[in-house]
Order: structure tokens, then C-alpha cells, then sequence
């Protein structure tokens, strides 16, 4: 049987699912089959919701807000101590902790007394109603796991002091808990909220916290500032000591060597400095006269008197220079008017013969003031060179000496600064103690509020509502993941991979000892009897059958009680009715249930005619349906564990058959639990398997297909069973016959 057609119609439809153009309304149809589930679920959870809203206790949120102030006041210019704070993240959030630290919140509970509060001391509560209820059991159950563990021998032998301690611990651990201190975004605000049954009790406690958060920060810099005052105190009393005692050392060196001091430098050093400052002007000066001598000599050994006045720079000499130009002058004026022996030339002769001596004179006395000059001058530089060459000497001494004298004073001035500025340090922490601020003010502070913060009914009611439809569609969904039958046709195609041939409904009301056979009989026009036409006109016209020829097809289950037995005879009994010449046979020779549904004792049966007994003429009875035969089964054991369906008297004796009827529908036994099945199936022309809609796990009916087909058995496809088709609608995808089942059931008349 070519099976190509239907697998191809199912791999579109498929294909057309998967694509989720759909799954929107399949989810929708699993929502309507399961919505009691649904609602119930969603009912239940909403119900708990309500309940445990309104046994809560409301309780107050009062809040109050610190800046970490990044603003530093600076009255004078010191440096603080202990440090203001930088108001960056990490700043901000270590005192974040430091508000939540237990050391702040025991601060509290001593300040508020908080361990007489029955809110923080569990010992001061007094239990009614269920609450009482409540803690005896938790106290039975808490002592039935005391009994299983150890004892700690050390909680039960507490002194009172460390039960005082373990009350105050356990309300600074509840204060800790109802605290809730965070940063506001990037901010350097710092926001403290606190819960509690009681609005003005929460307003005090985090009001409270606030304060002693700020007293905490000017104690710690008290502290910090009186230690370093103590310190630097008792520090600056030593120092003083060694700065005396440094200063004295030097001074006794330099009055040992003799290294006095003068405007920041030795004696010897200034008499050396001035000294040869000296000697340097006086050897220039002895340069410059010894030069002017040199060049005197030279000239006048050169015979170039008349340049000694330039050199010189005479004023004597330049005048009578002026006198000897104008007498000269004059005798040429003369010689030019006279001639050379007049009496007035001899007598200018006479003048410039005297200014010449004079001239003559007047340089030798000047060469000689030089020469005088010039040795003086050579004196006093040679005795000054001599005194410095004796300080020198003396100021080598002393450098020596200055070494140690240097390293003294380095001492001395090394604890003198020390000194100094300890003692600058110990002013400033001295006037800091009155300037001392908090790093931190409060901005904003609780007040008692008015309306409480848990629990927000509305939104819990809202929350409960979502739960319960989360809770709700969980249920579907694990309803759905537990439903492992098979419910559509597509879910057969899908899962099994074979076309599904019908979809035999549910009979809801049986008349009394009425049969499923009998009701198509009663009500052929049925969704029932609709079915079993369906599934023989998919059995018999079906692609590469042909016309007119003889089919046998083997009615097969999973397992028992799928409706085999009575869906083979009520198909018989449809196919005679269409005036098909038809032969229903048993074939279940364990438990013959088609013989014994027919109400046949028949003496003679299948398994007589396979044997070779008697002729299959005899055998056959007539149903009480006009054009139905059957071949029972008797009531011998014999023989049942020879392989009778493999027998060749079982082909031939259907070959037989098959010239006879145009149909023939075998009930056989389950697939999985008898081989005879898979043997006999061999024989067929088509096998039908059976499956009860949403009661055979699909991997059952997997595994008896699989058993066919290993056997190559002609397995046609699939009919589901037992089918309520105004509940299989919702598991269709909005198409196809499953969906549309309330428009076409008024063809049929259950």
C-alpha cells in the first residue's frame, strides 16, 4: 500500500505548524482544555495571597537622610589631625557600613534601652491566639531536633551576665535587621530608614542612629586630637632637651678652635677676602706704573722725547710743548722777514734752546717720580702677599676644624627644626579640639509617619494575581508535559510518523446489554458509526489499492482494553451494512473476545480450520447483520502454542477467503505482549493500530508500530479510540476536522 500521500499531506500540514504562523492559537487551545485546572490552581494561590496579606502586620518606614558634607571648613590654615573626609564612592560607602556597624547599633540599644522592648527581646513577648499556637509547635519541633543533636552544655550554663549579653546582642541583630542604610544614587546623601509596628518608635530609633552617627564622629576626632596632643606634648620635651643640648656643643667647639664667627663667616675668611681684594687693586696699580715706566724708557732710548708727553700726560710738558710751537712758529715768520742772522732770530733760537732744556728736565724728574712709584708700589704688594700667604695657611687649620664644626651645627639645626615644628603642631591640635566638626549633618530627620509601608496591599494583591496565573500556567504546563497520549491526528503523524485513518468517538450512553457492535447498528447515522466509514474508506480507497479487488486488514492494539475487539466487529458490522460483502474473523485465540461480543459458542473455529480439521465452510456463522460472517473461535486450548499463523493452511485458507469477500477484518491480539500478531500481520494487506485517545502513552504505542514494522508488516496507519470529540476540538491547532467539530456535529444524530 503506497502510504506516500499521506505522509506528504501531514509533512505540509507540519510544516505549517512548526513555521509559528499558529502558535498563538495552539496555546490558546491548550489554555481552554485545561482552564478548570488553570482557574483552580490560580483560585487557590490568589486565595493564599488574600489570607496571608491581611494576617500581616503593617509596619511604619520613617526615614531620615545625612550629606557626607564635601564642603571643608577651614577657619584657620592647619592641618587636621585625623582627616575630613574625601567624599568619593569609597568614602561614602565605608560609612555606609560604618551606620550599619554593630558597634553604632549598640550604641542605640543602650541609648533607646531597646532590650526591655518586646519587638527586640523575643522574652518580653507574650504569645496568644495562634501565636501561642505558632511557638509551642516550633518549640515541640526545635526540641525533637535538640534531642537528635548534641547539646551545647555552654548555652545551657550561662551566667547572668552573659545572658544580659546575648538579650542585648540579639536586639542590636533585630535593629540591624529593620535598619536599611544605602546611598541615593551618585549623591553624597546618605538616606537611613527604619520599620517598625509602632511609627513614632521607628521614627525615634533611626532619628537616634543619626545623632549618635555624628557624636560618633566628633568622638573619634576628640580622641584622635587629644592622643596626638598627649604625644606630641611629651615628644617636644625631649627635643627641647637634644636642641639644647646640640646648640651648646657647638658653641664650645667654635670657642675651642677658635672658629668666631663674623656676618656668617669666619675672621680668617673675611681678613683673606679683603686682603686680597687689596693686593689685587695694588697689583694693577703696580702694572699701570710699571707699564708707563717701560714705555718712557723706550722712548727716550729711542730719541722720541717728543712723545714722552703723550705717554705721559704731562701738563707741564704740554704747555711748554704749546711755548716751543709758538716759538718756532715766530722763527719762521722771522727767517722769512729777516733772514737767519738777525738779532731777533738768534734770540727765539735762544727761547726754543731753553723750553727744550726745561722739557728735557722737567721728564727726567717725571721718569724718576715713576721709578719711585713703582718700587713703592712692588712693596706693598709683596707684604700683602706674604700676610695672606700667612692667613691662608692659618684658614687651612681652621677648614680643618670646620668639618666638625659644620656637622654640629647640622645637628643642632636638623633638632632645632624638629623642634620647631613639633612645637608648631602642638599649637595647631591645641586650638583645633575647640574647632572640631562632623564630616557629616543631618538634612532631613524622621518624623512619625502616617500611613504604612508593609504591606502594600495593592501591589501584593497585584503580585498575587500574576502568581496565580504564573502558578496556573505552570500547572497547565505540567499537566501538559505529564499528558503522554496521543490526542489529534497531527499529534499520530507527529509522533508516530503514520497517517491517523480516523478518530473513533466515545459512546457516552450504552442501552442496557447494548454493544458498541449493536450501537452502529442502532444508530448508523452516529459520529461513532461516522468514524468507522471514515476508516474503511481510508482502508479500501486509499492511493494504489484497487478497485473492486478482496482486502484484508488486521485489527491490532498496544495493549489490552483500547477497544480492538469491539472496533473490528462494529467495522464489520458498518461495511456489511454499506452492502460490502464482508467476514469479521478471531484471531485472538487467548481470549476469543470477538466470538464471545457476537454471543457465539461456536463447536468449531479458527484454529480447527488451520489445523486441517474441517473445512472453513463450516466454521463461518452469520452475524446478526445482514451480509456479516464470522469465523469464532472455539473453546479448545489445544494447539495454541504451535505457530498457527505461520502455518501455510493460514495463507491458503485466506486466499480462499478473499475470492469469496470483499472485505475481511481479522481482531487479533495486542502487538507487544503476543507475537502471534506480528506473524499473522505478514498476511494482511493492511494493519490497523489501535490507539485509546490520551490513554496509550505515545512511547507504547511507538514501540508496538516499531514491532510491526520490523516484521514488515503493511501497517496502514492509526485509528484512535474511544475518542470525546467535543474535548479533542481544543487540542487542534484552529483547522483540520478536530476543530470544527461544533459546526459539523449536527450531521450526526448520537
Amino acid at each position: 500500500m503506497d502510504n506516500s500521500a499521506p505522509h506528504a499531506s501531514f509533512n505540509d500540514q507540519q510544516e505549517f505548524i512548526d513555521s509559528g504562523v499558529l502558535d498563538l492559537r495552539h496555546l490558546l487551545t491548550v489554555f481552554q482544555r485545561r482552564l478548570a485546572l488553570f482557574i483552580a490552581v490560580a483560585m487557590i494561590v490568589f486565595a493564599l495571597v488574600v489570607v496571608i496579606t491581611f494576617q500581616l502586620t503593617p509596619l511604619y518606614r520613617a526615614n531620615t537622610q545625612l550629606i557626607i558634607d564635601p564642603r571643608q571648613e577651614q577657619v584657620i590654615d592647619l592641618n587636621q589631625v585625623l582627616s575630613g573626609l574625601t567624599p568619593d564612592t569609597a568614602v561614602v560607602e565605608s560609612e555606609v557600613q560604618i551606620i550599619k556597624s554593630r558597634s553604632l547599633a549598640g550604641k542605640v540599644v543602650d541609648e533607646l534601652n531597646l532590650t526591655d522592648d518586646p519587638d527586640f527581646n523575643p522574652n518580653m513577648v507574650k504569645l496568644e491566639g495562634f501565636a501561642l499556637w505558632k511557638h509551642d509547635v516550633g518549640s515541640m519541633v526545635g526540641n525533637l531536633f535538640s534531642a537528635l543533636l548534641p547539646k551545647d552544655e555552654r548555652a545551657e550554663n550561662l551566667t547572668a551576665e552573659e545572658q544580659t549579653a546575648a538579650v542585648r546582642d540579639g536586639a542590636i541583630s533585630e535593629l540591624l535587621r529593620i535598619l536599611n542604610v544605602r546611598r541615593s544614587g551618585l549623591t553624597y546623601v546618605i538616606s537611613l530608614n527604619v520599620e517598625s509596628p509602632d511609627p513614632r518608635k521607628a521614627a525615634t530609633i533611626v532619628n537616634t542612629i543619626a545623632d549618635k552617627y555624628l557624636v560618633d564622629q566628633l568622638e573619634s576626632k576628640f580622641e584622635a586630637t587629644q592622643r596626638a596632643n598627649e604625644w606630641l606634648e611629651e615628644r617636644l620635651s625631649s627635643l627641647r632637651a637634644e636642641v639644647q643640648a646640640a646648640e651648646r656643643a657647638v658653641e664650645i667647639y667654635r670657642a675651642q678652635e677658635g672658629l668666631l664667627n663674623a656676618e656668617g663667616s669666619s675672621l680668617t675668611e673675611q681678613q683673606i677676602a679683603e686682603l686680597t681684594g687689596s693686593a689685587i687693586i695694588l697689583r694693577s696699580e703696580l702694572a699701570e706704573k710699571q707699564a708707563r715706566l717701560n714705555t718712557v724708557d723706550k722712548q727716550i732710548r729711542s730719541g722720541r722725547g717728543e712723545d714722552v708727553s703723550a705717554v705721559l700726560d704731562s701738563s707741564v710738558i704740554t704747555d711748554l710743548r704749546r711755548q716751543q710751537s709758538e716759538v718756532t712758529r715766530r722763527q719762521g715768520e722771522l727767517q722769512s722777514r729777516y733772514g737767519a742772522r738777525h738779532p731777533e732770530i738768534l734770540k727765539v733760537q735762544s727761547e726754543l734752546t731753553d723750553i727744550e732744556s726745561q722739557i728735557q728736565q722737567q721728564i727726567q724728574r717725571i721718569v724718576s717720580s715713576l721709578r719711585g712709584e713703582v718700587s713703592v708700589a712692588r712693596q706693598r704688594v709683596a707684604s700683602l702677599e706674604s700676610d695672606i700667604a700667612g692667613l691662608t695657611k692659618k684658614l687651612t687649620s681652621n677648614n680643618s676644624a670646620l668639618v666638625r664644626l659644620r656637622e654640629l651645627e647640622r645637628d643642632a639645626a636638623a633638632s632645632r627644626t624638629l623642634y620647631e615644628s613639633f612645637l608648631d603642631r602642638f599649637k595647631q591640635t591645641s586650638q583645633q579640639q575647640s574647632l572640631l566638626e562632623a564630616d557629616a549633618r543631618i538634612i532631613s530627620k524622621a518624623s512619625a509617619p502616617i500611613f504604612p509601608s508593609f504591606p502594600n496591599k495593592v501591589l501584593i494583591l497585584f503580585l498575587g494575581i500574576v502568581a496565580a496565573a504564573g502558578a496556573g500556567g505552570g500547572a497547565v504546563f505540567v499537566a501538559e508535559s505529564l499528558d503522554r497520549g496521543l490526542h489529534t491526528s497531527s499529534d499520530v503523524e507527529h509522533d508516530l510518523n503514520i497517517p491517523c485513518l480516523a478518530s473513533l468517538a466515545k459512546i457516552d450512553k450504552l442501552e442496557a446489554n447494548e454493544s458498541p457492535a449493536d450501537y452502529v447498528m442502532n444508530r448508523p447515522l452516529s459520529s461513532f458509526s461516522e468514524g468507522l466509514r471514515t476508516m474503511r474508506a481510508a482502508l479500501l480507497y486509499a492511493k494504489g489499492q484497487q478497485s473492486g479487488k478482496s482486502h484484508i486488514v488486521a485489527i491490532t492494539s498496544a495493549l489490552p482494553g483500547e477497544g480492538k475487539t469491539s472496533m473490528a466487529l462494529a467495522l464489520a458490522r458498518v461495511s456489511a451494512m454499506m452492502g460490502t460483502r464482508t467476514l469479521v474473523i478471531d484471531a485472538d485465540i487467548r481470549r476469543r473476545m470477538l466470538t464471545i461480543n457476537a454471543d457465539l459458542t461456536p463447536e468449531i473455529g479458527l484454529v480447527d480450520i488451520v489445523s486441517g480439521n474441517v473445512p472453513v465452510e463450516k466454521a463461518i456463522v452469520a452475524d446478526k447483520q445482514r451480509g456479516l460472517d464470522v469465523l469464532p473461535l472455539s473453546e479448545r486450548k489445544e494447539n495454541l502454542t504451535l505457530d498457527l499463523f505461520g502455518m501455510p493452511a493460514m495463507q491458503t485458507m485466506l486466499e480462499g477467503l478473499k475470492r469469496k469477500y470483499d472485505f475481511i477484518i481479522i481482531d487479533t491480539a495486542p502487538a507487544l505482549p503476543v507475537a502471534d500478531t506480528r506473524v499473522l500481520a505478514t498476511l494482511m494487506d493492511s494493519v490497523v493500530l489501535l490507539v485509546r485517545w490520551r490513554k496509550t502513552p505515545r512511547e507504547i504505542a511507538k514501540s508496538a508500530l516499531e514491532a510491526l514494522l520490523r516484521v514488515h508488516a503493511p501497517v496502514a496507519g492509526v485509528a484512535l479510540t474511544q475518542v470525546d470529540l467535543a474535548a479533542q476540538h481544543s487540542y487542534g491547532y484552529g483547522y483540520g476536522y478536530n476543530s470544527y467539530y461544533k459546526n459539523y456535529r449536527k450531521y450526526y444524530s448520537d
